[in-house]
């Protein structure tokens, strides 16, 4: 059997036996957080690095979603929307810069 041969081979039983074990690479998501009577609904979430973490404005102002690591600073307007794709794990916490008794935090795990 030529190498190209074992390879597929190799590959063909990795991916049936991943298959029969149920087992599936961890897929981004995109969640989420909702901005609403001047509040983040989650105010904390979990999320794993490469997901997008996606702020929808439905009040009448303009709020922003900005990190207190300086990681990200979004402005979202009035029924606007922006995002983050998550780069790290850790623990980030955030604020409203027009309205800093909005905070959140979200918690980043390690993609599986």
């Amino acid at each position: 059997m030529t190498c190209l041969g074992r390879s597929f081979v190799l590959g063909a039983v990795l991916a049936i036996s991943l298959f029969a074990l149920g087992a599936e690479p961890g897929r981004a998501e995109t969640l989420h957080v909702t901005m609403e009577q001047i509040a983040y609904a989650p105010a904390q979430l979990s999320a794993s690095v490469g997901d997008t973490i996606q702020w929808d404005n439905k009040d009448i102002v303009t709020h922003s979603a900005t990190a207190r690591n300086g990681a990200w600073d979004l402005t979202i307007a009035p029924d606007g929307k922006n995002s983050v794709v998550l780069k790290s794990p850790g623990t980030v916490d955030y604020y409203c810069r027009f309205h800093p008794n909005m905070v959140g935090q979200i918690t980043v795990k390690p993609r599986q």
